[in-house]
């Protein structure tokens, strides 16, 4: 199915509701803009397979846009609203757009962006123009509504955080098929998370991101509501929920984190009892956080471990993670091999690199090496997401780390998620990173990064009380020998966490790197 269907059957359904202001998008205004849209894209000279992009915040014409660029058959490439106009520059030229829109309150940095890029020829701007744009609002209305006479199926291109080095464009196959033919994404969504035309969709998360994006398509292809939150604030979630009796929603650990947090009187008022699955992924949840979100909400949360190559997928409900506690779940999709440093599997319980066997294929585009090194050196064809972990006898699997964030202290392999999941519970800390940085006589040592929840509470005395926490519960070489305060860490979004930025900045007068 796609939105075309319903417009058809259930044309004044709201497909997409704005949480804060109320705003709704109908399932036939949905399906008529991405039509005028496509035929837009499609005249300014795009075929099925070429490049298309758009740096929106959440928006009530996001969705649309990129509903046009799939009836278009394109890829389509969204950007971050936060990015510096150089970092927009690189991934419009990398992914080869000829075609882009924005929304003014983006401004400048995306004027700059493809100022300097010729080869974007459409230019177009939401809510009003800048310089070398048109408007989109005047554009797409003056297109046909009537559907194109062939719609392929588009598909999108997504590029990766860039937590441990520049982003880079995962690139997996076109369909090949006729746009509203069945797609995996929306089956997984219907089989496991009980996606239909009556679920209500919450998402929290900015939408350019590739796990809010796809389950947002896959509820506006089974005929549900997506509500869209322009930003994620705990209590406003919780009152969402309750007013748009919201069934659906997927989070990241550190929005559980934020609303546990919150006062009880604040947790407790709202009527969440419409939920009836939840889903967390994109960064590792605390095991004692996971318990607290389960006896509040009860047995309706859902993990996943994935990422925006769509390699695989590994899942557990709730049930399951009480029965294996700290898992991320077993195979779904996919095989998981646990290599050596040779590439041999070794023993349940060892810990090695985590890859992934018969799942989705995918490579770096324009990084034939980055994409070399994703994949088994044997040649099986399996591929890995750069984390560490074990699987156990029931072949569910447990994250240890990155490889890229382990610490080596005096020659043992430290693995600084287990300090962070500490830390994070403690009442005084907002926000956590764990890193190595230099030592001349073991290398490296532990430091841990804070934000707490009140700065003015930072200081010596709040360190050595933190490093006392840490290690009531984990050996000392685990736990961080000293602490710096933030007011703010280096977060995407999404809820991963720039390690690289912190990284760098305690390593960058080092002389070297590791």
């Amino acid at each position: 199915m796609y939105p075309g269907y319903y417009a058809e059957l259930t044309p004044d359904k709201a497909a997409i509701i704005m949480a804060e202001t109320g705003e709704t998008v109908t399932y036939r205004e949905l399906d008529e803009e991405a039509n005028r849209l496509s035929r837009v894209l499609r005249e300014s000279g795009l075929r099925p397979g070429d490049h298309f992009a758009f740096c929106l915040e959440n928006h009530a014409r996001l969705l649309p846009i990129v509903w046009g660029a799939h009836y278009a058959g394109l890829y389509y490439t969204a950007l971050s609203p936060k990015l510096t106009s150089d970092e927009m520059a690189y991934i419009l030229e990398d992914c080869g757009a000829t075609a882009f829109v924005t929304s003014v309150s983006i401004g400048e940095p995306a004027v700059d962006a493809v100022s300097r890029l010729p080869q974007v020829t459409l230019r177009l701007m939401v809510d009003g123009v800048a310089n070398g744009f048109e408007s989109y609002e005047r554009v797409v209305a003056g297109a046909s509504s009537a559907p194109l006479e062939d719609r392929p199926e588009g598909q999108d291109f997504f590029y990766s955080s860039g937590t441990t080095g520049r982003p880079k464009g995962v690139q997996v196959p076109l369909p090949g098929t006729t746009l509203g033919e069945p797609e995996p994404a929306t089956e997984l969504c219907q089989r496991m998370f009980n996606v239909t035309d009556r679920t209500v969709y919450l998402s929290p998360a900015p939408l350019y991101h590739a796990a809010p994006n796809r389950f947002s398509r896959s509820v506006l292809r089974s005929g549900g509501t997506v509500v869209v939150m322009e930003r994620f604030e705990p209590e406003v979630y919780l009152q969402t929920v309750e007013r748009y009796q919201c069934t659906f929603t997927q989070v990241v650990p550190t929005m559980f984190i934020r609303m546990l947090k919150l006062p009880e009187g604040m947790r407790t008022k709202y009527d969440l009892s419409s939920l009836t699955d939840v889903v967390h992924a994109a960064a590792p949840c605390p095991p004692e956080v996971k318990r607290q979100m389960i006896e509040w909400w009860g047995p309706v949360i859902h993990e996943f471990y994935g990422g925006t190559e769509a390699n695989g997928f590994i899942y557990c409900n709730s049930e399951e993670w009480l029965a294996h506690e700290g898992t991320v779940g077993r195979a779904i999709s996919g095989q998981i091999h646990i290599l050596d440093e040779d590439g041999n599997d070794v023993p349940v319980g060892s810990t090695g690199a985590v890859f992934i066997a018969g799942g989705g294929n995918f490579e770096y585009h324009n990084d034939p090496e980055k994409t070399k090194e994703s994949h088994d050196p044997r040649g099986r064809g399996w591929s890995t997401l750069g984390d560490v972990g074990h699987l156990d006898a029931d072949g569910f699997l447990y994250l240890t780390d990155r490889k890229s964030y382990m610490i080596i202290v005096g020659g043992v392999n430290v693995y600084p998620q287990e300090a962070e999941n500490i830390l994070v519970m403690h009442p005084a800390v907002a926000d956590v990173a764990v890193l190595g940085v230099p030592n001349d006589d073991t290398g490296e040592e532990v430091k841990a990064v804070v934000q707490p929840v009140d700065m003015l509470a930072a200081g010596d005395d709040l360190a050595a009380e933190l490093i006392a926490y840490c290690r009531e519960h984990l050996a000392p070489i685990k736990c961080p020998r000293s602490v710096d305060f933030r007011e703010e860490l280096p977060r995407h979004a999404t809820g991963k966490l720039y390690k690289r930025l912190l990284k760098d900045e305690y390593w960058g007068t080092a002389g070297r790197t590791i």
